[in-house]
């Protein structure tokens, strides 16, 4: 399964941009401008390029990048065939 396939909300991880800076929000319910990631490693690589930046409209600063990288790497990654590893 790609980081382009559509998944529930239930099965994504919502990143919000706040006035303190960009927060995983693990509720949903965060004020801010959000954007969405599938709950694996490979995904958040990929967003971390760049297109994260680009869904949030905001520069990704050290500090977020240092918070959303530590996050990414409690996440469970795939192989090719969709097995966890």
């Amino acid at each position: 399964m790609g980081c382009r396939e559509v998944l529930p909300k239930r099965q994504m991880v919502r990143i919000v941009r706040t006035a303190d800076g960009v927060r995983v929000d693990p509720t949903s319910k965060l004020a801010g401008r959000g954007a969405y990631l599938h709950d694996r490693r490979e995904c958040w690589t990929r967003g971390l390029r760049g297109a994260l930046a680009n869904a949030l409209k905001a520069e990704l600063t050290a500090e977020d990048r240092v918070l959303l990288e530590n996050f990414m790497n409690t996440l469970p990654q795939h192989d090719e065939a969709g097995d966890d590893k």
